[in-house]
């Protein structure tokens, strides 16, 4: 088959589904939008769960863990039967609250915070920017099977060209389709049907390649159910746990992932849909994962030793001359990867411009809504370039993992991430006592545990983090392990960090509910999520506005525009019984309002900015009284408020105790940068002074020699100067690159002692040799830089008459340290805590000379190799302790050196 024939049909394909988008657009306002926003059209959109890890990477994951590719079809099934009415209460909330997106509902459930839904956007943009990944790699490796068919070869430079195009090719069409309009209630049509055209081309595909496999190479069934028994598929042993975690993982990622929340609560607001939803879904799903196996097993087979699982649905036809077949394959495939990057970068954007870049443009514009400018635009184009910053962003995620991991171990990693709203989502619409507070550290800290525990490992080693702090944790800390938090081993990485991810995530949000206040907005808005079948939509309201509906209108078609803007105001003011375009400004035209607006820029910048308005919040009597009911809570909370009293007065200490510290640092820092001014200065002056000796006078050539000296002296002092505030600034900006070597102690020992010429300054050094054996595996250099800097400082500061230097190796809580401890006077109390700062020096340091930024570099080497530098009291003179890198750390350091 010619690859540009490939090329040719997936270009006719993109074409036909602009067709049919752009029918679905026009028909949208017809006697068909009824059936285009009908059940059938609602359960095939739902299959943008089912992507290219579905369709390529269920073979592989069926060909690496046997059945546990069932789970990932589970969860969605078992949501669908039996969780159904929580869906059905996500839509009915989505409907009367005009929800843009999961961030929206979870800002707008908790006071419509603007500060939350940033969070949960920034949240689902890196959890899905893995995802997204996977969907550029899925097509790239599709059309890389088809290259040895046309007799060619390609290179990674190859995978990630056609990557680019495709990212390019989808920002395209989804800009086109995707942000043609902002009001909630325009529902992206074209989207919508083209994604339903998709989801049967993906399915025919796949049952087409099943079938030909079935009976076309395995025989039949029962041939099949045979090789299946005699395949090392059928020696899997599932996992009970793994199975448990992931059915949940899949089951909770079916409701929290954007792209599903679009489809499932934003584009199809008819609660109706969900009946038949409830049992065709799972149908298809079953459709879908019907197959599985059997190529999965045949494969193995057939294909050779050693080829990609993942393209088993591609190259099996491709291996028998049934270029027919994997041309249909090859568009399932393509179908599987685009709908679900089209929809979910649809929601993400939305939540992006929303919740991040329209709030900080109206921060910007000190006149306020009034004067804000055509802000519809300005959501356009934010959306527009959030769509191309979202697959920029997944094109990089591709580039920098360089596809390395399989498909299906991708998928899970963002599922995992995206879960993590789920306790705020499932506290916002069944408990009234969530609040904003709870859910700000539950939503933060599950992220942050997400990110250290899957989401940066799955870069691999040294991507990001070293091999060293994988196995050790940062600076030697081994219960912050990512794969064994607080000292749980043994576990399936991906359960450990799902497990503790929504364990700390839900206890934070609790904790958070329980010990904090919700506010009267909080309140409210928890009364109308809870208790969304039982409140009524034309609720009597109270407020105490005093904005004018002119003023309403401007600020309205700012940002729906002046025609759809118009039409609001002139039929609420037909209602009120008014002619013209202003109606009353009533409490219930206020909400009405809002919610409008919201369909356009979110819940939080709505009520914001009709806030700025009407300077006040519109409240139903029905929420006055529910408030009231609870005042008896309120003088509960009395007493605690007493608790916090005692609490913040401990922490104003804290506080001054910290004040008092940095007020220290400031003078030593005041103090630093007149010694540096100073330190810089005096070698510059003398290299000035005698270059200009040598250009003007004669001399003879033993003179300038001797001046020629002391230029090149003070040369050399000024660089090492510098040298010690780059090397600084270097290690604490994270940028210093290690190099890994294996060493013996005592010869890095040596190295340090000749390179600080202290012996032949008068300094005595004791050593126990036989306690120096001690292997290293780690960065020689930086250590030996640490051992100089100590071994120098206790010469300079060191003010006795004969100085004496005791380097003492021993082993303490298991770890190798060693203690350097000089005769001196030692260093006062007040001054230990703070010599290791980066601007603090001691008293009389300026006889000694220097910068004063050993101590500062000392400690951020050992910080970076995994180990620590502190100052060791009660040792008469100044005693200072060097913890060494872990031996185990070293190790592994040294077997991923040896296999570079």
């Amino acid at each position: 088959m010619s690859f540009n024939l490939l090329v040719f049909v997936s270009l006719a394909y993109v074409a036909f589904l602009f067709l049919v988008a752009f029918w679905a657009e026009r028909r949208a306002r017809t006697t068909l939008a009824s059936w285009l926003r009908g059940p059938f059209v609602y359960t095939l959109s739902l299959s943008i769960y089912c992507t290219a890890w579905t369709f390529y990477g269920a073979v592989g994951y069926a060909a690496r863990s046997g059945l546990e590719y069932v789970t990932i079809y589970l969860g969605p099934t078992l949501v669908m039967i039996g969780w159904w009415w929580i869906l059905r209460r996500l839509v009915r909330i989505g409907r009367t609250q005009r929800i843009t997106s999961i961030a929206d509902l979870i800002s707008s459930r908790f006071g419509k915070s603007g500060w939350l839904g940033a969070i949960v956007t920034v949240m689902a943009v890196v959890a899905a920017t893995p995802y997204i990944a996977l969907q550029l790699k899925s097509v790239t490796q599709s059309f890389s099977a088809f290259v040895p068919v046309s007799g060619g070869i390609w290179e990674q430079a190859d995978l990630n060209t056609t990557a680019l195009w495709v990212a390019v090719g989808l920002a395209i069409f989804t800009v086109l389709f995707g942000t043609r309009s902002l009001d909630a209630n325009e529902r992206h049509s074209g989207i919508v049907i083209a994604i339903a055209v998709e989801a049967v081309v993906k399915l025919v595909a796949l049952v087409a390649v099943g079938v030909f496999v079935i009976w076309g190479l395995a025989g039949g069934p029962a041939a099949v159910l045979d090789q299946i028994d005699a395949s090392k598929i059928a020696q899997f042993e599932p996992q009970g746990g793994r199975w448990v975690a992931i059915i949940f993982l899949s089951a909770a990622a079916f409701i929290c992932l954007p792209r599903m929340f679009q489809v499932l609560v934003v584009e199809h607001p008819d609660e109706r849909n969900l009946h038949m939803a409830s049992w065709a879904f799972p149908i298809y799903l079953m459709l879908m994962s019907l197959f599985v196996l059997p190529i999965a097993v045949v494969g193995l087979r057939l294909m050779p030793e050693g080829a990609n699982p993942d393209l088993f649905v591609l190259t099996l036809p491709l291996s028998q001359g049934e270029n027919g077949l994997a041309m249909l394959a090859f568009l399932g495939g393509f179908s599987s990867a685009t709908s679900m990057v089209i929809v979910s970068t649809i929601a993400l954007a939305t939540m992006v411009s929303n919740h991040i870049i329209v709030p900080l443009w109206l921060s910007s514009r000190p006149q306020g809504a009034l004067v804000s400018g055509d802000i519809r635009n300005v959501n356009v184009l934010a959306r527009r370039l959030s769509i191309a910053s979202i697959l920029a962003l997944g094109y990089l995620y591709f580039r920098i993992s360089a596809g390395g991991a399989a498909l299906a171990a991708i998928g899970l990693v963002s599922f995992s991430g995206a879960v993590q709203v789920l306790p705020a989502l499932l506290g916002a619409i069944f408990w009234r006592g969530a609040t904003r507070v709870g859910a700000v550290l539950g939503l933060v800290t599950g992220f942050v545990v997400w990110l250290w525990t899957l989401y940066i490992p799955s870069f691999g080693a040294d991507a990001f983090i070293s091999e060293t702090v994988l196995a050790n944790g940062p600076m030697g800390m081994w219960w912050l392990r990512p794969h064994a938090l607080f000292g749980l081993e043994g576990m399936d990485d991906l359960v450990h960090g799902l497990m503790w991810s929504l364990v700390l995530n839900a206890l934070a949000f609790f904790i958070g509910s329980v010990f904090s206040f919700p506010t009267p907005l909080e309140r409210l808005q928890g009364a109308q999520f809870v208790n969304v079948f039982e409140m009524s939509a034309g609720t009597t309201s109270w407020t105490n506005s005093g904005a004018r509906a002119d003023d309403l209108l401007i600020m309205a078609q700012r940002i729906l525009g002046g025609a759809e803007a118009q039409r609001l105001f002139q039929k609420s003011a037909e209602e009120q019984g008014k002619e013209g375009y202003l109606p009353d400004v009533t409490p219930d035209f206020v909400v009405r309002l809002e919610r409008e607006l919201a369909g356009s820029v979110g819940a939080a910048t709505a009520h914001a900015m009709v806030g700025q308005l009407t300077e006040g919040a519109a409240i139903s009597v029905e929420d006055l009284i529910a408030v009231a009911d609870e005042a008896a809570q309120i003088l509960e909370y009395s007493n605690e408020l007493e608790a916090k009293s005692a609490e913040q007065e401990r922490t104003a200490r804290a506080l001054r105790d910290a004040n008092t510290k940095l007020t220290a640092i400031s003078i030593q820092k005041d103090a630093f940068l007149s010694q540096i001014s100073h330190e810089l200065r005096t070698p510059m002056t003398s290299i000035r002074s005698f270059s200009e000796i040598l250009r003007d006078m004669d001399m003879s050539p033993e003179d300038h020699g001797k001046y020629a000296g002391i230029i090149h002296d003070e040369a050399l002092r000024l660089t090492r100067l510098l040298d010690d505030l780059l090397d600084l600034s270097v290690l604490e900006n994270g940028q210093v690159t290690l190099h890994i070597h294996t060493g013996q102690l005592s010869d890095l020992l040596d190295r340090a002692i000749g390179a600080s010429g202290v012996q032949e300054r008068g300094l005595q050094i004791l050593r126990n040799r036989s306690r120096e054996d001690v292997t290293l595996t780690t960065d020689l250099d930086r250590l030996v830089q640490v051992f100089v800097n100590v071994i120098a400082n206790a010469q300079k500061y060191c003010t006795v008459e004969r100085p004496i230097l005791n380097i003492k190796v021993r082993v303490v809580d298991g770890r190798d340290v060693i203690d350097f401890i000089d005769n001196g006077d030692g260093i006062s109390t007040e001054n230990q805590t703070m010599i290791f700062e980066k601007f603090a020096r001691i008293e009389d340091e300026g006889k000694a000379g220097g910068a004063g930024l050993g101590l500062a570099i000392c400690r951020e080497i050992l910080g970076r190799l995994g180990g620590k530098i502190s100052y060791l009291p009660g040792q008469r003179g100044a005693a200072f302790r060097v913890t060494l890198p872990k031996h185990d750390a070293s190790a592994k350091g040294a077997d991923l050196l040896a296999s570079q």
